[in-house]
C-alpha cells in the first residue's frame, strides 16, 4: 500500500512543469498588490454613500446624508458648506433631550484622523436651505476655515412612476 506516494510524485512532476509560470503569476500578483498599496496617494477627504433629498413640493429645503472619511493623520475640520443650488448649507445635529427631538446647527464638524463621520437621518446631517434651480444634480463644496477641502456632485436618481 503506497499511501498516495505515487500519486503525490505525479502531482509534484506535473506542478514542476508548470512551476515557473505559476511562480511568475504569483510574483506578478504580489507586485500588482504592492503597486496598488503604494500607488497614488488617496485624497485627504473622501465622501461615500451620498444622498441628498429632493426638495418637497412647496418647500425649498433638502437634507444631505453621507459618510466622510479622513485619509490623513490629522483631524479635518469642516467649518462651512456651500452649493450653487441653495442659498445656504448648514451642518446640523439632531439630538433627543428630555424626550424631545432637537436640531441645532454645528459650527464645526470634525472628521478624526484616519477615521470617518457618518451624516445620517436622526444625527448629524447637512441642511440645504432656500433651494434655487435645483435640477437633476446638486453640487456641494465643504470648507475648512474658508478653504475648500472637498467638492461633491450628486445626481438624483431618475424618478420612476
Amino acid at each position: 500500500f503506497d499511501h498516495g506516494g505515487t500519486m503525490m510524485r505525479k502531482i509534484a512532476r506535473k506542478a514542476g512543469s508548470y512551476g515557473f509560470s505559476i511562480a511568475r503569476k504569483a510574483s506578478a500578483c504580489i507586485v500588482m498588490a504592492m503597486l496598488v498599496a503604494c500607488g497614488a496617494p488617496q485624497p485627504p477627504l473622501v465622501a461615500s454613500d451620498v444622498e441628498i433629498t429632493r426638495p418637497m413640493p412647496g418647500r425649498n429645503m433638502s437634507a444631505g446624508f453621507l459618510v466622510l472619511t479622513n485619509n490623513t493623520d490629522t483631524d479635518i475640520r469642516i467649518t462651512a458648506a456651500t452649493s450653487p443650488q441653495f442659498g445656504a448649507v448648514e451642518i446640523h445635529e439632531t439630538t433627543i433631550e428630555e424626550g424631545v427631538s432637537r436640531m441645532r446647527e454645528l459650527e464645526v464638524l470634525v472628521v478624526p484622523a484616519a477615521g470617518s463621520v457618518t451624516l445620517e437621518r436622526g444625527g448629524k446631517h447637512l441642511m440645504l436651505i432656500r433651494g434655487k434651480d435645483v435640477g437633476a444634480f446638486v453640487a456641494l463644496q465643504l470648507l475648512s476655515d474658508g478653504e475648500p477641502v472637498l467638492s461633491i456632485e450628486y445626481t438624483y436618481p431618475e424618478e420612476t412612476g
